[in-house]
């Protein structure tokens, strides 16, 4: 079967379309596309670009229900015809990955000594410190919501609905699907064809009310 390649929708009109599918059909997405969803979704920056971020694709109905039963049998998690398990994975800061991060950028001709050396001393001692978050799995989830939601942006431009859900039993999500230890569940992410009952736009708050002007609380506004 062929399937149409280029992206349905634009990208502003992906980020305003996209919603929260509450319900979906049985109709499944095309492998070719569900590809380049991950792919593209891999293309999210992340710090070191040690790229924390896994994914266990669920499309097994069996295995659907298993996962169902872990999140509180919403009705999503067995609709979908996939879910992902989107997972950090705290060994991103080993040396083990650390050395992938530094030969995939001498295979990109971008990798020089001095930075390599630079990565391996700097990376640990950043780590040691974590001057900007409290734990590792903070920092994992941090990172692996940036491969998320360019996960859902690129859905949506191929006419993929999803639903990113945190409504779930970590423990049992990790014994049900073998998750190692030190890889941490940051959230499900439903994907599929949405159909009725659709989630109403909630609205957004305004600019003015989110952003500030050079210090916490202080009005912005844009000139002109």
């Amino acid at each position: 079967m062929f399937v149409e390649m280029h992206p349905y929708i634009g990208l502003v009109e992906a980020i305003k379309q996209r919603r929260a599918a509450r319900a979906f059909k049985s109709d499944a997405i095309p492998e070719v596309i569900l590809q380049e969803i991950l792919e593209l979704a891999a293309q999210a920056p992340s710090g070191f670009n040690l790229q924390p971020w896994r994914f266990i694709v669920v499309q097994n109905q069996q295995n659907k229900e298993k996962l169902q039963a872990c999140a509180f049998n919403q009705r999503q998690v067995g609709e979908a015809p996939v879910v992902l398990i989107c997972c950090g994975d705290r060994r991103a800061a080993d040396m083990t990955n650390i050395t992938s991060v530094i030969h995939l950028g001498e295979d990109e001709g971008i990798m020089t000594p001095s930075y390599a050396n630079y990565l391996r001393s700097s990376i640990p001692e950043f780590f040691t410190n974590h001057p900007s978050f409290d734990t590792m799995e903070t920092w994992t989830n941090r990172h692996t919501m940036l491969a998320v939601a360019y996960m859902m942006i690129v859905a949506k431009s191929f006419g993929v609905d999803s639903c990113p859900m945190e409504g779930f039993v970590s423990t049992q999500v990790k014994q049900a699907f073998q998750i190692p230890q030190e890889v941490d569940v940051c959230c499900l992410l439903a994907l599929g064809y949405a159909t009725e009952p659709f989630k109403p736009y909630g609205g957004r708050f305004l600019t003015k009310q989110v952003c500030f002007s050079e210090n916490y609380g202080e009005p912005f506004e844009v000139d002109g």
